[in-house]
């Protein structure tokens, strides 16, 4: 088999190379490194403008197969953070918020108290610091951590615990808040 590499293939190697990124990692985490990786893609429609209010509220009730993973919902909130990135609009501290409830609840639990009852570390503590950083308000249904049996004890002091999910999504939506579910 013949692996030599002629001028028109060498040729194309090199304008594809010189085409990508030098941190391509970086262009794919503009704004919360290591999660929510992103394509990007330049002279897209519907890209935010930097000024552009893009608040919202997530909606997140998705639990995983695999208590060992991350929680894709949650991931999605990242992706969006670095997507509003890529296209240079940064949201202010508060504009985004998450809430948790049914299945995803656990995710919100301290590493110890995920290890108690998983056998392992918490994957999502990470990506909850990060979005923390980034000015993600991230909150849990009460009532779903009774239901779960999981102890206020037991939730990650980063959480905002609310009286319910279907009490939040109630009041942000008549402020006028987006939501965006799972």
């Amino acid at each position: 088999m013949n692996t030599r590499i002629g001028p028109a293939t060498g040729f194309v190697f090199a304008a594809l190379a010189s085409a990508m990124p030098v941190e391509a990692q970086d262009s794919r985490h503009p704004a919360i490194a290591g999660y929510g990786a992103i394509t990007p893609m330049q002279g897209s429609a519907n890209r935010p403008a930097p000024g552009d209010n893009m608040r919202v509220l997530f909606e997140i009730s998705g639990g995983v197969a695999d208590p060992s993973h991350i929680n894709r919902s949650l991931d999605r909130v990242a992706r969006y953070l670095n997507l509003l990135a890529s296209a240079g609009n940064t949201p202010a501290p508060g504009e985004i918020k998450v809430i948790i409830h049914g299945p995803a609840t656990p995710l919100v639990m301290t590493d110890a108290a995920y290890r108690e009852r998983f056998g392992a570390s918490n994957p999502n503590t990470g990506l909850i610091a990060a979005l923390q950083r980034a000015g993600v308000d991230v909150h849990v249904c009460g009532q779903a951590l009774a239901g779960q049996e999981i102890s206020p004890a037991a939730v990650n002091p980063a959480i905002i615990v609310d009286l319910s999910a279907m009490t939040t999504l109630v009041l942000l939506q008549q402020q006028g808040w987006p939501v965006v579910s799972d």
